[in-house]
């Protein structure tokens, strides 16, 4: 194993843990704002996928130039999902936590099986996109352009996300109603609104992390389960809640993953990120960056 061999791998994990930072930024956002944990997550990242390859397929609209508009149907779809679903499953007077749990754990399998029922279990991939296959060579280390441009969109989504939460009017209601959602509404907050908004944007976060993916990635029904294990994973590393946890809890996912690949083999390279997790789980409970 050579100093060359280390870099290349820790290079692709590092890009690889910028879009699992996305990924998990949409789930701990929508956790943090209503302690509900979405369990259609991956599903979520699956229609995005979809919707983005079906986009290439009938109107040859590039994964890159598709990514805002996958983000903004997801937006609509996360809203549309809290207005039709969770809404009434926080209203549970009994076993609200148990129902908010299979609300969400049903919508997935839901969506997993018309997924599969309408564009069959077949793999599917995205062939000739403007980055697709392509690489760059900095240093002797090969970057994957794909992967390279998702971690600056992962980035650049991260910086909008800090300046929205920090220097909007909604961002600063949508940490009110994080903080006493009872409270808000005394002025003038209409907290279900900001659950909806908060809805679409974690779904948003997802949806433009599964249009940059779809390049490099097949797409297929069940694509979601695994990333959204590690999304998971991600989370509570960071912290429940922390969307900046996130994006720092995704780093060391996907560096851990990479260390791990280079001493075990790559089909055991998720024991490192589980190894790590439940460390940490003991040392602090509560994730790196939380306040739980």
């Amino acid at each position: 194993m050579t100093a060359e061999t280390i870099i290349q791998s820790l290079a692709s994990g590092l890009l690889m843990g910028l879009l699992y930072g996305l990924i998990a930024a949409g789930l701990a956002l929508i956790f943090g704002l209503m302690d509900v944990v979405n369990f259609a997550h991956g599903e979520f990242l699956m229609i995005a996928m979809y919707v983005t390859f079906f986009l290439f397929a009938f109107f040859a609209v590039d994964p890159l130039l598709s990514a805002p508009l996958v983000a903004a149907a997801l937006f609509v779809f996360g809203a549309v999902v809290y207005l039709l679903i969770v809404r009434f499953a926080v209203r549970a007077k009994a076993n609200a936590g148990m129902v908010q749990i299979f609300s969400t754990f049903g919508l997935a399998i839901v969506m997993r099986g018309l997924a599969q029922y309408f564009f069959t279990p077949d793999y599917r991939s995205i062939t000739h996109s403007w980055l697709g296959g392509k690489t760059i060579s900095i240093g002797g280390i090969f970057l994957p352009v794909p992967q390279l441009c998702g971690a600056f969109v992962a980035i650049a989504a991260f910086v909008a996300l800090y300046f929205f939460i920090n220097r909007t009017d909604f961002g600063r209601a949508l940490e009110a109603t994080r903080e006493d959602a009872g409270a808000v509404a005394l002025v003038g907050i209409d907290k279900n609104r900001v659950f909806a908004l908060g809805w679409g944007l974690g779904a948003a976060l997802v949806g433009l992390a599964g249009a940059i993916m779809a390049i490099f990635f097949y797409i297929y029904p069940d694509v979601g389960a695994s990333f959204a294990l590690i999304a998971y994973v991600t989370v509570a590393l960071g912290g429940f809640g922390s969307v900046f946890g996130a994006f720092a809890g995704g780093l060391i996912v996907g560096l851990v993953e990479a260390s791990t690949a280079l001493i075990l083999p790559p089909s055991l390279k998720s024991i490192g990120i589980y190894a790590v997790y439940l460390l940490v789980v003991f040392v602090r409970p509560r994730g790196l960056f939380g306040s739980m």
